[in-house]
């Protein structure tokens, strides 16, 4: 992985400093997967061209860093913070991006929005999706720790197409969660139709 020397154009501390935030807050289990997704999400950048490895990496350190708070704190800050009430209907899949990202912006003082949206839409994606979220979306499926049937494939149209494996991701999410009838998030189905249905 290259060594990202953060210029303070994101987060007021260093890359080590910020690791080490996220190394005391969370289980092994979550860290680890958080420097696999920062590994390929700046894998991913760099395949890409994209320039500002410092965003990248600043996006995905943090992206799951509300996972593991709970329920109760997630409802106090919907609550307290007057976002959309309909969020209250969901459980920690949805609000550890979406209500993840005012966590992150209040606790850690990082205020980009790409950085902020990337977080937000990394589990349901968006209908638009910059290259960022794009980069942390995938990045966060494909890490070098996920193991299901298909991943390799999933990587290698990633690699040869981002968008393709957004909606590769999205075609196999969907799936899913309709064999096992769990509820859909509404912009899961929005960004299904912008990437699968609506793009053939």
């Amino acid at each position: 992985m290259k060594d990202i020397n953060y210029q303070k154009h994101y987060y007021a501390g260093t890359r080590d400093e910020l690791v080490t935030i996220l190394a005391d807050t969370l289980s092994e289990f979550r860290f680890q997967h958080i420097l696999r997704v920062e590994a390929k999400a700046l894998e991913l950048a760099d395949h890409f061209a994209i320039t500002d490895l410092e965003k990248v990496s600043v996006a995905a350190l943090v992206h799951d860093y509300a996972k593991e708070r709970s329920d109760d704190e997630f409802k106090t800050i919907i609550v307290r913070k007057h976002l959309d009430q309909d969020m209250l209907n969901w459980g920690n899949y949805v609000w550890h991006g979406f209500v993840g990202a005012e966590m992150i912006h209040d606790e850690l003082a990082i205020t980009d929005e790409d950085i902020l949206n990337a977080v937000r839409r990394h589990t349901t994606g968006a209908p638009y999706m910059t290259i960022y979220d794009k980069l942390i979306f995938m990045a966060d499926y494909i890490e070098d720790g996920r193991d299901f049937p298909g991943v390799d494939d999933c990587r290698a149209t990633t690699f040869a197409d981002l968008d393709a494996g957004v909606a590769w991701q999205l075609k196999h999410t969907l799936n899913y969660l309709l064999t096992k009838q769990t509820p859909i998030h509404p912009k899961t189905v929005l960004t299904y139709n912008a990437f699968v249905a609506n793009n053939k």
